[in-house]
């Protein structure tokens, strides 16, 4: 499955994370890192030192979507800042008289 408008393809299922209980809120392209998050945080009675490996590369998955769509929408704020500005090319500001 893929998700429109990003680089990253969906690779947990909808019924695995239902399986696994992870929240609406949280099934994004990195879902299929969050599952085994926390299932180390629950074996290991959430010990913040104990799944550094999955959280770091659950958090950095996140980062990355995060800045994929930062630059998405600098794109579209460039593209909508060209629309605004004023076509000066054909039509000029200070007409030319006749005599000049």
């Amino acid at each position: 499955m893929e998700v429109q408008g990003s680089s990253k393809k969906m690779i947990a299922t909808q019924a695995e994370m239902m399986e696994a209980k992870v929240p609406l809120a949280y099934r994004d392209q990195c879902a299929h890192l969050l599952i085994p998050l926390n299932k180390c945080r629950h074996s290991e009675l959430y010990l913040p030192w104990k799944c550094e490996n999955e959280r770091h590369s659950y958090e950095k998955c996140e980062y990355e979507l995060v800045m994929e769509r930062m630059l998405q929408m600098q794109k579209i704020r460039e593209q909508e800042d060209k629309l605004k500005q004023p076509q000066t090319q054909g039509i000029p500001l200070i007409p030319k008289t006749a005599n000049a």
